[in-house]
């Protein structure tokens, strides 16, 4: 067989590949890929044939300065990603051989270390959400949510999943495509927290459980003491989706007496990263602890009475025959977990709260500027934490872009997913905007609005 290799780095020759291709039926790697929507395919990047390597990188590194990273721009985006400071010993940790390369501790015995760190973090989780117990972490925060759902659904045998309309979109759509999968219903709740109503009470009827997220997607804060009443009536479980760094400040869902606690691990010391990787935490109460889906970690002792650390529930699919499996979820993200512990540690309660009152107080002060400008309105009255949503009386993607052209990220356009919301964004202060940063959007905004060669974009706020 001829050794031909156009891919010097790639064990496979041209024969090779050829007799692959033919043996499913196609002749060529493009024929292949045919199926696929063009929209969705990546494009190749237009480089000039014959580069060495030195050449190659110094190409790729120009192309790459095209690039505006968050950190040369003032950044008001959120909506369940947040740009905030990473004290350096959480990479600095992180990044230790035994943590980085570690996976998943299929021979518990000897890795005493990674289940330790696990332990330490479901505890943290626990405190944090006033929960009783926590499982190993899950991927991310909308699939925690969706297997929530599903594990509402496992307790409640109730064939409907009701979400509150100011849920995360993007949580929103993990929930969908779990429960069409499996044949259940979902519907969307008007309000947050439910005024028990007809129209309440006819949405919530055979629901096993009803989302909610505090402070929801568009930054308010939810009455969470009419959980206990939603309870009650509906026999329903309560499922909270939360920010964790929220719970220093506010308190914590389990004081409400909710039944699962959801969220996404990203702001505690994971960066931005293109939108991941991240971690999903998910905590119950102890009623509850063998629906839990994924591995919880617990603590004992070895035959020499000295602590250690053991896997004390496994319901994965891996583990046990699948048809018993609470879900096919195959790991946890031990790194991406280990990372929040790592930062909620080092920042502890105080650090915590600290943080939380530098971003409320700045977001209050520019939400209340802001307001004050001509054509701009805050949507929402309700309280809010570090988010608010308002209004333009000119188009929110023009806005948008204004600002862009300012260096100024300035938040989220609502009407993508929220169509009822024209002209609405959505701004996010962390403590990674300065004041500087902050009057430098009100100034931005205030010549945007006032511009009055734009005066033809101008629309009513509602």
């Amino acid at each position: 067989m001829s050794q031909t290799n156009i891919y010097p780095y790639l064990p496979n020759t041209d024969e090779d590949r050829q007799e692959m291709l033919t043996k499913v039926g196609v002749s060529t790697f493009e024929e292949l890929l045919n199926h696929i929507n063009p929209n969705l395919r990546a494009k190749s990047l237009d480089l000039p044939d014959g580069l060495s390597e030195m050449e190659l990188k110094a190409k790729i590194e120009s192309l790459a300065q095209k690039n505006q990273p968050v950190s040369t721009q003032a950044s008001f985006l959120g909506g369940g990603v947040y740009y905030r400071y990473i004290p350096a010993i959480v990479s600095n940790l992180i990044s230790r051989s035994e943590f980085l390369t570690a996976y998943t501790p299929y021979q518990p015995e000897v890795s005493q270390g990674s289940l330790q760190a696990i332990y330490e973090y479901q505890t943290a989780i626990c405190r944090l959400t006033g929960m009783e117990v926590a499982n190993a972490s899950m991927y991310d925060g909308p699939t925690a949510c969706a297997e929530a759902c599903m594990m509402a659904y496992r307790i409640k045998q109730k064939p409907k999943i009701v979400f509150s309309q100011a849920l995360n979109p993007e949580y929103k759509n993990v929930i969908k495509t779990y429960v069409q999968a499996c044949n259940l219903d979902y519907c969307e709740l008007p309000n947050s927290i439910p005024v028990l109503e007809n129209s309440s009470e006819v949405l919530l009827k055979d629901a096993s459980c009803l989302v909610l997220q505090n402070p929801n997607y568009f930054g308010c804060i939810e009455d969470l003491t009419k959980i206990k009443e939603i309870q009650e009536k509906f026999d329903c479980l309560i499922i909270v989706v939360t920010d964790p760094i929220s719970l220093a400040t506010l308190e914590p869902p389990g004081r409400f007496g909710c039944d699962i606690v959801v969220g996404d691990a990203q702001s505690c010391g994971n960066g931005l990263s293109f939108g991941g990787p991240s971690a999903g935490y998910m905590a119950t109460c102890q009623n509850f602890v063998r629906q839990l889906p994924g591995r919880i970690v617990g603590q004992t002792v070895d035959k020499n009475g000295q602590r250690c650390f053991t896997l004390t529930l496994q319901t994965r699919e891996q583990h046990i025959r699948r048809a018993s499996a609470n879900s096919n979820i195959c790991t946890n993200q031990a790194l991406n977990a280990l990372t929040m512990l790592i930062y909620i540690t080092a920042m502890g309660p105080t650090g915590l709260k600290q943080l939380n009152e530098i971003s409320v107080q700045r977001a209050y002060y520019l939400a209340n500027v802001l307001k004050e400008i001509n054509g701009v309105k805050l949507y929402f009255s309700a309280p809010f934490f570090n988010e608010f949503v308002i209004q333009t009386n000119k188009p929110a993607n023009y806005v948008l872009e204004k600002l862009r052209e300012d260096k100024i990220l300035g938040g989220i356009e609502l009407a993508v997913n929220y169509p009822q919301l024209e002209n609405c964004i959505l701004v996010a202060v962390t403590e990674m905007n300065t004041r500087t940063m902050i009057d430098k959007y009100i100034n931005s905004l205030n010549k945007i609005m006032s511009d009055h060669k734009a005066k033809n974009l101008a629309v009513t706020p509602n």
